[in-house]
């Protein structure tokens, strides 16, 4: 049975004081310790929770079983620790990007009394993860693998993020700057390692099955199915019902190096790209229709169908012949499928 926010939920007020009496052993003063408290729940709570709760469903699917108490803490922690590496991309995203908003509430940095104090809170979000490793992980033989692990998929994050911000800054519209290279390597490294290869590598140290070839398999499916989440995620921000999607999309005025602006620029006439160049990343709802009317002329929803119809056949195939002998199991990759494919939000 997958777990749901609710259960998943229990478990980080106990973490949330575990980092609290951490920074207790250095006399943190009331004020900051309140405030630490604050931006820890402000900033890790009330996302969706996809990333952690997918540590526990695949560590059951690899096990086979449902965990005991213990496990499903352990597993749970672990998830949180992704949680909280989430959270310290958003709040300091947020600030590069001047966002407004984020969960339906203002960015942490735009929150009362908050301001560039934002940045050091994003490092203790960060700091968090490797206190908490230590104290239910540091026995574990694996131990070291998991330290490494966050770090590295840090490192590949924050790369992702760097090509991001050179190639579509906002303050600067350059369409020659745009290319699939670029994107693939964004969305590969800005998202596809840490929202899905994570999950499922702790997964697979935390059930004992983090062999070479099961790594390596688990990397090979989880790393296109990551691309193709963004692709998705770039599709239905232009032509999914905001209602449904439950917020308005801004890839278009934010200059955003999206699949879509690439397919566009792919097969545009040199008069649409024109259409495109005097209208693409301004903060301008007028400028914005005239890109979506020339999405919908360049029939770029047909591209995407037929996109994701190929892409779901060769990651089928690629789980179908999964080689089970080390303790993988086809299930862990069937589940992230089944949450991403076809979705509308």
């Amino acid at each position: 049975m997958p777990v749901s926010r609710q259960e998943f939920e229990t478990v980080f007020p106990k973490l949330v004081e575990d980092l609290k009496e951490h920074a207790a052993t250095y006399k943190l003063p009331e004020q900051a310790m309140q405030w630490f408290d604050k931006s820890m729940n402000y900033n890790t709570l009330g996302g969706k929770y996809n990333r952690g709760i997918s540590v526990i469903d695949s560590a059951q699917l690899l096990l086979d079983r449902k965990l005991s108490d213990d496990e499903f803490f352990k597993a749970a922690t672990l998830g949180w620790m992704i949680e909280l590496l989430q959270a310290f991309f958003l709040v300091s995203d947020d600030i590069m990007d001047s966002s407004k908003t984020r969960r339906g509430q203002p960015c942490w940095y735009l929150a009362p009394h908050v301001g560039m104090i934002a940045i050091n809170d994003a490092f203790m979000l960060e700091s968090g993860i490797y206190i908490l490793l230590k104290k239910y992980f540091r026995q574990e033989k694996y131990y070291v693998d998991l330290l490494e692990l966050f770090h590295e998929v840090t490192f590949q994050t924050e790369l992702g993020q760097l090509c991001d911000l050179l190639t579509a800054p906002e303050d600067h519209v350059d369409l020659d700057n745009f290319s699939m290279e670029k994107y693939t390597f964004i969305v590969i490294y800005k998202t596809a390692y840490y929202s899905f290869y994570l999950p499922v590598a702790l997964s697979l140290y935390f059930s004992g099955h983090a062999t070479v070839k099961n790594l390596k398999q688990a990397h090979d499916i989880l790393i296109p199915m990551g691309e193709y989440f963004q692709v998705q995620d770039d599709y239905l921000d232009n032509f999914a019902d905001p209602a449904t999607l439950g917020k308005i999309g801004t890839d278009i005025q934010d200059n955003k190096c999206s699949w879509l602006v690439n397919q566009a620029l792919k097969k545009c006439s040199p008069e649409q790209r024109q259409v495109l160049e005097r209208n693409y990343g301004h903060k301008d709802q007028e400028c914005e229709a005239k890109v979506k009317e020339l999405f919908n002329q360049l029939e770029l929803e047909k591209d995407y169908q037929v996109y994701e119809d190929k892409v779901i056949v060769q990651l089928r195939e690629r789980i179908e012949s999964l080689d089970e002998s080390e303790g993988l199991k086809r299930g862990v990759f069937e589940e992230f499928l089944r949450k991403i494919y076809k979705r509308s939000k």
